[in-house]
């Protein structure tokens, strides 16, 4: 184990164009992960407008896992929970890593290639027709998909405590990193503009693989930014940590204030997910629009949300990071709340309703983009200077430890309640109630957060 010093403390700040770069790679790997999060499920088990359009099968439908879960629902949920265990592992080996360019970079250097390709060969099922061979393909690749974003992910992330060495310079990178996850998440969002315009040429399934491949490639080149352009060792002076994997994961969730944080996040996350993975369905089943208009609707949030970004980066100092958050905590669930009664309010036109569900979930968007990290970099930065170890990785990978079990949980459910009512939609509007819900949650529990213990502490 070893202890802090003052006199290690590093001397060099990244500069706004070097965050810019570190966060070139937050695109990268946010517009891969927005492919699966948002695309997997209305790929493999597509609604009837879907298939109407030349949407193939290729996995066997309906309630078969168990007689409870879909395929599809099994294989996401089975992923993010390998994807939790595989967290503290990753963290573990890069905090203990002593590699002479640093701690964090070989691994976003390696991992970058097989996230990629795994992520564009998810799509690539090998038998163009309803197969088992398709669905064992399936779990291999999303497998290999979820071990390669961890190995990415929870260094980068890691990386957030000691680049920024202050309050201020660590909510500065997190403003700039939340900017590229919003933009690599709503470039994922506009595929069905793309692959629309591709169809003539390819065919719809085709149209959309072609167009998760080109993605995946830029993807590719901007994962690897900050690889080659920030030298890991002039702005970081920590030392690799002697913990085991499971020793270190032990004492971060010894820390009582980063479990209140974790435990809301995982409620966020069961309902974010459960929002995410239904936008599709929400817009093309409840309010019988063309799948063209969840992009319009989602990059139309992200923009929106960006006009909030220097005002949250401007209160969060004076009003704290908490209060912000639970008051995005409650129109996010309002706003989830809302979303069940799509289509249902026949005084308002269809694409109004979309229009007013935009708008209310732009300002959370943006508070839950920028502020949990900055969070979990707080309470790593207190944990450090109470105990004199350096476990940045191990708290990340904790946190993502957490919430992917509540994916994973959001993953099964959707997929199961989305099938009550068939063509009528009463699922989706169940998902969206239970998402309502499990935020209004989260925001009870992150009430409990002691703000003010861990600023004291980091003084």
């Amino acid at each position: 184990m070893e202890s802090l010093s003052t006199k290690n403390l590093p001397a060099k700040k990244l500069s706004t164009k070097k965050i810019w770069f570190f966060a070139a790679g937050q695109f990268g790997w946010a517009l891969l992960s927005g492919l699966i999060s948002n695309w997997l499920v209305y790929f493999y088990q597509p609604d009837e407008t879907s298939i109407a359009q030349g949407q193939t099968l290729f996995i066997p439908q309906g309630l078969v896992v168990f007689g409870v879960f879909t395929v599809i629902g099994g294989i996401t949920a089975f992923g993010r929970l390998f994807d939790a265990v595989t967290d503290p592992w990753i963290a573990s080996l890069s905090d203990r890593c002593t590699s002479e360019i640093g701690r964090r970079m070989p691994f976003l250097k390696w991992a970058s290639l097989p996230l990629s390709l795994s992520t564009a060969l998810v799509f690539w099922s090998p038998v163009n027709r309803i197969g088992w061979g398709n669905a064992v393909f399936l779990f291999v690749m999303v497998m290999a998909y979820y071990l390669s974003i961890t190995a990415y992910c929870t260094p980068y992330n890691a990386l957030i405590p000691e680049l920024g060495h202050d309050q201020k310079e660590r909510l500065n990178i997190s403003t700039v990193i939340s900017f590229t996850f919003i933009a690599g998440t709503a470039v994922a969002y506009l595929a069905p503009l793309i692959w629309g315009a591709l169809i003539p040429v390819f065919g719809r399934v085709n149209a959309i693989r072609v167009t998760f491949a080109v993605m995946a490639v830029i993807a590719f080149f901007c994962m690897q930014i900050p690889v080659w352009t920030i030298n890991e060792k002039e702005y970081v002076n920590t030392v690799p940590s002697r913990d085991t994997a499971f020793s270190s994961l032990v004492s971060t969730f010894r820390n009582k204030e980063f479990c209140k944080f974790v435990g809301s996040d995982i409620l966020y996350w069961i309902a974010i997910t459960m929002f995410q993975t239904g936008l599709p369905f929400f817009v093309t089943s409840l309010l019988k629009l063309p799948e063209t208009m969840t992009t319009i609707y989602f990059v139309g949030m992200t923009a929106l949300s960006l006009v909030f970004y220097i005002p949250i980066n401007r209160l969060a100092p004076k009003l704290g990071k908490k209060k912000l958050m639970l008051i995005a905590f409650g129109i996010f669930a309002a706003s989830y709340l809302y979303t069940g009664f799509l289509g249902e309010i026949a005084v308002v036109p269809a694409g109004v309703q979309g229009l007013v569900l935009m708008v209310a979930a732009s300002l959370p968007m943006a508070v839950f983009g920028i502020l949990p990290q900055a969070v979990v970099a707080d309470i790593a930065q207190s944990d450090a200077k109470r105990t004199g170890t350096n476990r940045e990785g191990m708290f990340y990978a904790a946190r993502t430890f957490a919430f992917k079990l509540g994916q994973s949980l959001s993953m099964l459910l959707f997929t199961a309640v989305s099938t009550i009512g068939g063509s009528t939609g009463m699922g989706y509007r169940i998902a969206a109630f239970g998402a309502a819900v499990f935020c209004f949650l989260g925001g009870i529990l992150f009430s409990f957060y002691n703000e003010s213990k861990i600023n004291r502490e980091i003084q």
